[in-house]
């Protein structure tokens, strides 16, 4: 089997995991008051900034959970995120120093002392983590997304298979698919509510994120790391880092991944060095198998109008996150009824399957949703149609050569202190 039928191969098994979110998130209380008295189930976080911080909380909120051991790169982030949970969980954050490792190897040890991993690096690490991890035998939760790049994405798929062998759970962070307003939307979808696909509407378009400048003797590996969003090695630029989420979402309603993509982008206000090499905005149009079209739009800019949500237009009306409209754009349709902590319910059904012996395996749809991502970014960057076999199989491999401090990154500054900037027409990006 081709590494590429494994999106196709599995459909099912996204189904029946789908299923099983819908059912946790309509009745989590009572799935958990059965495992109550279950043995405690030791957790290990890789990657301790904000995001990893709140998936260890999310992961602790969950009887039966104790906080073993952590990893990251920096021992300042490893130590900020032991002291913030240890403050709000007491005893049950149990990682005496011999239990905290820090550098590019560190996430080994920490893996290797617990039960469950954590694995909320920046998402370039992740094939690498996520594949350690399994072969080790251990249940996954991981960030999205799960790769900056096409080896990147066979590497996940290889060993999301190999945890489905050892009958490993693996969640991951598309929270939407855990969210009541999206499940309940998705079955009046399912029921007819708005006629066949038609085509989607995806938006990420925002004012951007966090810049962490350079301080003086840093190692350029350092301040990539450290200003690691702006790095595609690192975070395979902002269509995939956030606007994963709404790719996923058109996916995930459709049933199928695009199989085709043109678009644009570039940088008009984030052109500063301290903005590393990647742009500020994309236009891409994503074809599916069928013709269908998803026209996606992500950014960021300051000052103008904003949105993230997501479109899903049929023959006979559209569906936005809990509501349906006809097609004269009447609302025939809300959510009325209970909302839940999507973020909190990854964790609560990670650990459900984990006590019932009933896996769920999030990586394949993830890896999909990622891969969209990817294929958008060569499009916008090469200025070409890009097949979805091109970004699969890509050998452009972003990764360093080397990991460690006076290792070259890849990206260099010029003599004004810029990162060149992708251009179409020119590089090689597929």
């Amino acid at each position: 089997m081709s590494t590429n039928d494994l999106f196709t191969a599995d459909r099912r098994r996204f189904l029946k995991a789908g299923s099983l979110t819908a059912a946790a998130a309509a009745a989590p209380s009572i799935l958990r008051a059965q495992n109550q008295g279950a043995n405690e189930i030791r957790v290990a976080l890789v990657g301790c900034g904000g995001r990893g911080s709140g998936a260890a909380a999310q992961s602790l909120n969950v009887e039966g959970t104790r906080l073993v051991a952590l990893a990251d790169a920096f021992p300042d982030n490893m130590d900020g995120a032991h002291d913030r949970l240890k403050k709000q969980f007491g005893d049950r954050v149990d990682v005496p120093r011999e239990r905290r490792f820090a550098g590019f190897e560190a996430y080994k040890q920490a893996i290797d002392a617990a039960d469950v991993v954590l694995l909320c690096t920046p998402p370039g690490f992740r094939p690498a983590h996520f594949e350690y991890a399994v072969a080790q035998g251990k249940h996954v939760f991981m960030e999205k997304p799960v790769a900056v790049d096409g080896p990147g994405i066979r590497k996940v798929l290889a060993a999301a298979k190999e945890a489905d062998r050892k009958k490993l759970s693996v969640v991951c962070g598309l929270q939407r698919r855990y969210q009541q307003s999206y499940l309940a939307t998705l079955e009046k979808v399912k029921e007819g509510a708005i006629g066949d696909f038609v085509s989607s509407q995806v938006y990420w378009v925002s004012g951007g994120v966090w810049v962490r400048n350079r301080k003086p003797n840093m190692s350029e590996m350092e301040y990539q790391m450290r200003n690691w969003y702006y790095f595609n090695w690192l975070c395979g630029d902002h269509i995939a880092e956030q606007h994963v989420h709404n790719l996923d979402v058109s996916n995930w309603f459709k049933g199928g991944h695009p199989v085709r993509a043109v678009g644009m982008g570039g940088r008009s206000q984030r052109i500063g060095p301290e903005t590393g090499e990647i742009y500020d905005h994309h236009y891409v149009e994503f074809r599916y198998e069928d013709g269908t079209v998803m026209n996606s739009q992500c950014r960021h800019w300051n000052g103008v109008w904003s949105r993230v949500s997501e479109i899903i237009a049929g023959t006979e009306g559209s569906a936005m996150p809990g509501m349906i409209k006809d097609r004269k754009g009447k609302v025939v349709w809300r959510h009325r009824g209970p909302n839940n902590q999507p973020y909190q319910e990854e964790h609560n059904v990670l650990y459900d399957c984990i006590r019932t012996g009933e896996p769920i395996n999030n990586a394949y749809y993830t890896a999909e949703a990622t891969l969209t991502a990817i294929m958008g970014r060569m499009a916008t960057y090469s200025g070409r149609e890009v097949k979805w076999e091109d970004a699969l199989n890509s050998e452009i491999d972003t990764m360093p050569e080397t990991l460690a401090w006076d290792a070259d990154p890849g990206p260099k500054p010029g003599p004004d202190g810029l990162y060149p900037c992708p251009i179409p027409g020119k590089g090689k990006y597929i």
